[in-house]
């Protein structure tokens, strides 16, 4: 595992190895980071997504890409059993005192059962994996059926000026920010670089449906700048 003195960025080739050690680099202020770099929107959009996918009292949740276990305490506050899964331990650790299960989980070979949850989320994670339609069948393959998929993730945000602005933000903004309070800012190069690679939202929607999803749909927050994609298994 990298430390924090020797962290880098990850390149957009995806390496497990090096985004894991990337984000074991950024994890002790990851949490503080994020708040900062989305201007407190961070809170919303978790909120957000566990309205959309419909929780409650009996079922059981997975949350992939769960890091620090933020999103699993929100998850959580529906009464569900929900499992934080992440493939960087160091994040895992650093939610240590988040008091919900946390698994060591590789997006593309999942250690659970099949049909083995009745939710599964994954926010701002799909985009760090290198094989996104084996990562999106790992997820139906553990939904029952008729188990209810959101991704929370980065956009195209859908006014042109605006997505201008945003853009300029990303590339230079973003990093600027990053050194001020990340502790490994150049792992936020690679967040600028991988958002502007990642598919629009129509994009998304197409690799849901090609993974057998049904009934696809999504909803753009903060003008698109993230959207919550939908699908059932």
């Amino acid at each position: 595992m990298a430390n924090e003195s020797a962290a880098s960025r990850a390149d957009l080739g995806k390496d497990p190895a090096e985004v894991a050690g990337m984000f074991d680099g950024v994890a002790r202020r990851y949490d503080i980071t994020n708040t900062v770099l989305s201007m407190g929107q961070d809170r919303r959009w978790r909120r957000l997504t566990r309205e959309r996918l419909g929780i409650g009292p009996g079922d059981v949740v997975l949350d992939l890409a769960a890091g620090t276990a933020v999103s699993t305490v929100e998850l959580a506050q529906s009464g569900a059993r929900c499992v934080a899964a992440d493939f960087s331990l160091g994040m895992l650790r650093a939610g240590a005192r988040r008091r919900v299960p946390k698994v060591g989980a590789d997006a593309l070979a999942l250690p659970f059962a099949d049909a083995a949850f009745d939710a599964a989320t994954i926010s701002f994670g799909l985009r760090n994996v290198n094989d996104v339609p084996q990562a999106l069948s790992e997820l139906r393959r553990v939904l029952k059926p008729g188990g209810r998929l959101v991704i929370c993730e980065f956009s195209d945000p859908t006014w042109r000026p605006f997505r201008t602005l945003y853009l300029e933000y990303l590339m230079k903004a973003l990093p600027a920010v990053a050194r001020k309070v990340s502790s490994n800012p150049d792992a936020y190069v690679y967040l600028a670089e991988s958002i502007r690679a990642w598919p629009n939202q129509e994009g998304l929607a197409a690799l849901l449906s090609d993974a057998g999803f049904s009934s696809v749909d999504y909803q753009n927050l903060t003008g698109g700048i993230v959207a919550l994609h939908r699908g059932i298994a």
